[in-house]
């Protein structure tokens, strides 16, 4: 089967990113020819035979001519449909499988794939909101407040609060990007739709037109070898330091708690409030092989979130290693955690539920390593049986 991956970005820049090439590698290792099409980028690392992509999209930087155009080439792109064509014209692929694309690739690729051919598949992995929110979280930036009046494909409700980094400018385009591709009716063209939650998937159905296309599938993880390890008295936070991640209110309880040691690794905005209480260890942003010893070390790992949490990696990544997740019941997180057994569950945004919660596990130690024996690397789908299923919808 030929499968042409497409993503904005070519070049290893998030978890879309990593999804893909992974996803790309496993594919040509069971037979399949496999290539991709996005942008431009002096970093890209994967490709297509032609080497056909569009221009890098520069949003923070770029000469003042080029982003004068950008607000009309974010909504519908001519030299991205003229690219595509001659990949699609020279790999005749079986399947189209979209991923990231607004803004710099934009819908009118899928117009270009069903003009090309009516029989090739059209897959697209959601991994934000996008498609029923135009600033992709579901959370309006000038009030930071969870936000669906946009779900169903009320648009205008993005320009009304601003929702884009709190720039009418940019709500306005956003709009409009919803509203102009809502009109056209261009995600009727997409065969299914790939939700790494249940929860995202009750979002996307809000708008009638994805309804009937989406299907929920968890994210895969690496599988990872089973070590004895000796915990250690703290309690890990890993990830971004932001609002939305619920540091604030983790912040407000630690200092509520001076008996119990945290360690945080990661980095973000709120860094000069985390490096300002005494019990919390900033270890700064981890990865490897370090990252790892942290998370298989620590009593349990917190994950606070305060946002409509998709998939997240890190919770999942948590129990791999052998330890427990206290986790917001928020988004798709309640979903990865089983209750009393691999972690427990606490109010999102709730400062007394959460000190609760954490001074019950920190001083239940027997309760914590029952916990831990139950968090094991099966846990959770490997990419070999998550290529498996995306086989289905392949066709």
């Amino acid at each position: 089967m030929k499968i042409l991956l497409i993503n904005k970005f070519l070049y290893p820049n998030g978890g879309s990113e990593t999804y893909i090439f992974k996803l790309g590698e496993q594919l040509m290792a069971q037979g399949h020819e496999v290539q991709y099409f996005g942008m431009e980028h002096e970093g890209r690392t994967v490709g297509n035979r032609v080497e056909a992509y569009t221009s890098d999209m520069d949003f923070h930087g770029g000469s003042k001519l080029a982003k004068l155009t950008y607000p009309i080439k974010t909504i519908y792109s001519s030299e991205a449909r003229k690219k595509l064509r001659l990949v699609l014209e020279d790999f005749q692929p079986d399947v189209c499988h979209l991923n990231n694309f607004n803004y710099q690739l934009t819908p009118s690729i899928i117009l270009e794939i069903r003009k090309w051919s009516k029989t090739c598949k059209i897959l697209y992995t959601a991994h934000d909101y996008q498609l029923v929110c135009p600033n992709h979280m579901c959370r309006t930036a000038t009030t930071n407040e969870n936000c669906e009046k946009c779900l169903g494909g009320h648009f205008l409700n993005c320009t009304k609060n601003k929702c884009i980094h709190g720039s009418l400018a940019k709500s306005v385009i956003g709009t409009l990007e919803g509203t102009f591709w809502k009109l056209k009716g261009v995600y009727k063209q997409l065969d299914t739709i790939i939700c790494c939650s249940r929860f995202m998937k009750t979002k996307l159905d809000t708008y009638p037109v994805l309804a009937d296309k989406t299907v929920a599938l968890h994210n895969f993880v690496e599988p990872v070898a089973e070590k004895d390890v000796r915990k250690q008295n703290y309690v890990l936070y890993f990830g971004r330091f932001s609002q939305e991640k619920g540091i604030g209110t983790l912040i407000e309880v630690a200092k509520q708690l001076p008996d119990v040691q945290f360690v945080f690794a990661g980095s973000g905005p709120l860094e000069e409030q985390v490096n300002g209480v005494p019990n919390i260890k900033n270890v700064g942003f981890q990865r490897g092989e370090a990252l790892e010893k942290l998370i298989r070390e620590a009593q349990f790992s917190v994950y606070p979130s305060e946002w409509y949490e998709n998939c997240p990696f890190s919770v999942m990544e948590s129990q791999m290693y052998g330890t427990p997740v206290l986790g917001a019941d928020i988004g798709g997180i309640p979903e990865l955690i089983e209750p009393g057994k691999t972690g427990e569950l606490f109010e999102s945004g709730n400062a007394a539920d959460l000190k609760q919660e954490i001074e019950n596990l920190w001083n239940d130690r027997d309760r914590l390593e029952a916990m831990s024996a139950n968090c094991r690397p099966d846990r959770f789908m490997t990419l070999e049986q998550y290529v498996q299923k995306l086989m289905a919808y392949y066709g």
